[in-house]
């Protein structure tokens, strides 16, 4: 239905198998060794058991679940929301505003997921891939720091990009604009509003403000 996975195209250029590793991996926290966890992905469990004993140590622990879609559509998805938690931030909103942000957009996650494929574990969600990643990347990161300055008014994306992330590019932004492209082509806007929130404040003119009218 118009989902292109990183992993698929490598599989089919490469004609070789592809596990997925995303998770709460915040990098410069990872660089001073502090402890974090991640996902390993994997179709064939042969792989993805030596990819967790390649990367698993104290300090990095290594998860691992038979479930690549999920594990790489947690990982993009996230970011969307991210945004979302950005602008509460910029507009001065708490802590229980960015906790029913994050709430609802999990639940989004989970929809499109399993509206656009078959066979995605629950448990994913559970994984560091899934709720933990959404967490660190809600309160840290590039996608919550640039949407806080674009509703503090700082800039368009592009100037807040160059302003704040030294060469780094914006992931959030462009997976917004894929995944209405497919929510738009089932016409299910209603089944996602706070990513069509997010859609409409980013990129068609929308108040930051907006992002708390998901139940009027």
């Amino acid at each position: 239905m118009g989902v292109v996975l990183f992993s698929d195209l490598l599989r089919v250029g490469l004609d070789a198998d592809c596990s997925v590793l995303m998770g709460a991996n915040v990098a410069n926290e990872m660089a001073s060794d502090a402890f974090c966890e991640t996902t390993i992905g994997y179709v064939d469990k042969a792989n993805g058991d030596l990819f967790k004993l390649a990367f698993d140590c104290p300090s990095f622990k290594v998860g691992t679940v038979q479930d690549t879609v999920g594990v790489e559509l947690c990982g993009a998805l996230k970011n969307i929301v991210a945004i979302g938690a950005g602008f509460c931030d910029g507009l001065g909103y708490g802590g229980n505003t960015k906790a029913a942000i994050i709430r609802i957009g999990l639940k989004e996650m989970i929809k499109f997921c399993k509206t656009f494929y078959n066979g995605i574990d629950d448990d994913t969600f559970l994984e560091s891939c899934g709720v933990a990643d959404l967490i660190t990347t809600c309160f840290g990161g590039r996608n919550r720091k640039c949407a806080e300055a674009f509703a503090k008014g700082d800039g368009d994306w592009e100037k807040i990009e160059t302003d704040l992330l030294n060469g780094q590019k914006l992931q959030g932004t462009g997976t917004a604009k894929d995944v209405m492209t497919c929510i738009k082509k089932l016409g299910c806007e209603k089944d996602f509003p706070l990513f069509c929130a997010i859609h409409k404040i980013a990129f068609e003119g929308a108040k930051p403000e907006s992002i708390v009218d998901l139940y009027k």
